[in-house]
Parts: structure tokens; C-alpha cells; sequence
């Protein structure tokens, strides 16, 4: 018997001392959404400014979830999620501007198939709206060694919208700034990985959902624009560090047995060659923030072992995954732009 759910969508913002952006992007968010059949809801991730008070004050229609401290992104939204009874969650961040018509386009082609676990829209940069955005642009991908990069944005490269990529198509992750999930399956899935806190927990979700079967998809016909570093700025030592352990969780998580030592040994040796270049660069927090990155990764070894060995793996050829090095194709081929490396995801 299928589950019966209290609403068919929840929108989920996950807050954490962001009132500038939620007075900002809530009056769209609320004239572009259809409030009779869908649920807003803010959790606040244990924020010290008047956030909630502001809510509470102006808009007592959206659904506040009270975190009593700051766990991240990916231990906020489990948390919150598990309070939520819909059939699909709509993560969003606080600050992303929504077009008008932006959820059920999505929600309908996901209807149609229950192995679509996840999906995206075309994200866009709110201060440069003729561009994609860094955190998801046209679809998400990863390399052989795991560097994600996006249609649209390989590496620093961003490109110029020019409906290059406006075909639906499935994808390797979605991105968290605003990514669309099927409950049953992020809750099969065991929703987020807590220890990543923040950075690569969606990509390590939707490898997981991949591993498993399901599809994830990216649908253009919906454009959302999105700020971007919100929280931490993007040249932040700390947020250097969680991309860099947590891409080794992922890494040791996901892959399939037989690529595991091999690929996780020539990543770490990438690694050390950034650490390097931060170092001649008198970039001294940076090389720490690898440092720590790659011993926290050591300390970490057990409780990844438990994970991976509850985990599906499969072979790991997904077509998603490019089969080259993003690295090597982009500084020393000269391969800018998404379309210039197609070739290789195929």
C-alpha cells in the first residue's frame, strides 16, 4: 500500500542567520508559488539573529522548524525533513530569486517516473542574469578522480546562458541550492551524510541514488537565480576544507571496489600538488585547510568503512562520470567550456 502523504510538495528553506536574504526573496518566493498546494517551510539552524522573530512577524503562514544549534547544511535538512510528511521536497536556499510557475513543471515529469529520485533546474546568477550560476548551472558531473564541475561551469569558467544547454537530460547531481527529491528516496537513502556538515553532500546523495538505480534530471524550462556564497565566502579556509575531506568521503563512499584504492591515491596526490601551489603561493591557511582536510580523512577511515559497507556500489560505470581528468582537459588542453569535453562523457 502506497504511503499517504499530508501534502504533495514542501518547499524547505534551511536558515541560519540569513535575514537579509529571506526579506529579500520570500515576498517571490510566495507570489510565485501556488500556496493552496504547496507547504513553505523554514528550519532555522540555531540562528542568533532575529530571523524567526522576522518570520513570525510577517509571513505567520510559513511553517517554522526550530534547530536548537547550527548542524550544517546536511544535518539541518535531515533533521527538518523528517518532520515534513510530503511526497516531494523542494530544497531551496535562502538566497535564490524563483520565476513564476517554477515547482509543478518539475514535479509533473518526475510524476511520471518513479526512478527519477531527484531533479534540477537551469540556475542562473542573480547578479549577472545572462550567465549560469557556479553551484549547479545547466546539471552537475563528475570527473574519474571526482571534481565535480557542471554544464556551464568548468571550474572558474562560467558561461554565458545562450539555450546551448536547454535539452532535458539526466545528470549526476543536482545541485542543493535548489534541488528536487523524492521523499521515499532521500529517506531510503538516509537522507544527507551529517559529517559532511556542509559541501558535497548532495553529490554524495545523488552518487548514492545513482549507485541504486535512480535517475537524476535536469529540466531547463525552469530558471531560477541564485546569489551564491552566502554562508561561507568562496575563498573561506574553512569551506576549502570541507570540499576537500569531504570529496574524500565521498570518494571512499561511493566508488565501486575495484577503481577505490587506485582513484583515492591519485586524488590525494592532486591534492598535495594544490597544497603545494598554496604553499609557493604564501597561501599558508589554505595549505593547512588541505592538511587538516586530508587528516581528518585518516581519522575518519573507520566510521567510512561502516558506511561503505552498508552501501551499493555496482560497477560505477555511470555515463555521467567523465572518464578523463577535468583537471588535465582544462589547464592543459585548454577545454573551457562543457560542450568542448561532451565528447569524452560519452
Amino acid at each position: 500500500m502506497d504511503k499517504q502523504y499530508d501534502i504533495k510538495v514542501a518547499v524547505v528553506i534551511l536558515n541560519w542567520n540569513g535575514k537579509k536574504y529571506l526579506k529579500q526573496f520570500i515576498p517571490v518566493l510566495i507570489k510565485n508559488s501556488k500556496l493552496d498546494e504547496v507547504a513553505l517551510y523554514v528550519a532555522d539552524n540555531g540562528s542568533s539573529d532575529d530571523s524567526v522573530q522576522f518570520l513570525r512577524d510577517n509571513y505567520p503562514k510559513i511553517k517554522l522548524i526550530l534547530l536548537d544549534e547550527n548542524y550544517g547544511f546536511a544535518g539541518g535538512y535531515n533533521l527538518a525533513l523528517q518532520k515534513i510528511n510530503a511526497e516531494y521536497y523542494v530544497i531551496l536556499n535562502s538566497d535564490v530569486e524563483v520565476s513564476p510557475d517554477w515547482i509543478f513543471p518539475i514535479i509533473r515529469k518526475m510524476s511520471t517516473d518513479k526512478q527519477i529520485a531527484a531533479a534540477m533546474p537551469k540556475i542562473k546568477a542573480f547578479h549577472a542574469k545572462e550567465y549560469f550560476e557556479y553551484a549547479g548551472a545547466a546539471g552537475g558531473f563528475i570527473d574519474k578522480y571526482g571534481y565535480p564541475f557542471c554544464r556551464g561551469r568548468i571550474l572558474d569558467t562560467i558561461e554565458k546562458d545562450e539555450a546551448q544547454y536547454d535539452d532535458e537530460r539526466e545528470i549526476f547531481w543536482a545541485s542543493g541550492a535548489c534541488m528536487f527529491v523524492r521523499s521515499s528516496v532521500f529517506h531510503e537513502q538516509n537522507g544527507f551524510d551529517a559529517d559532511f556538515f556542509a559541501h558535497m553532500e548532495e553529490i554524495d546523495l545523488c552518487w548514492r541514488m545513482k549507485n541504486s538505480g535512480y535517475k537524476i534530471m535536469y529540466y531547463p524550462d525552469v530558471e531560477i537565480y541564485h546569489v551564491g556564497g552566502g554562508t561561507l565566502a568562496g575563498n573561506s579556509p574553512f569551506k576549502l576544507n570541507l570540499n576537500y575531506r569531504n570529496n574524500l568521503f565521498m570518494l571512499y563512499k561511493n566508488l565501486p571496489a575495484e577503481k577505490l584504492f587506485k582513484t583515492v591515491f591519485i586524488r590525494m596526490i592532486l591534492d598535495g600538488v594544490s597544497a603545494t601551489i598554496y604553499l609557493l603561493r604564501f597561501e599558508f591557511s589554505s595549505f593547512w585547510a588541505v592538511f587538516r582536510a586530508h587528516m581528518a580523512f585518516y581519522k575518519s577511515l573507520k566510521k567510512l568503512r561502516i558506511k561503505r559497507n552498508k552501501l551499493k556500489h555496482g560497477n560505477g560505470n555511470h555515463k555521467e562520470i567523465l572518464k578523463k581528468s577535468i583537471i588535465y582537459l582544462y589547464f592543459i588542453k585548454k577545454k573551457k567550456y562543457f560542450n568542448d569535453i561532451y565528447l569524452n562523457l560519452r
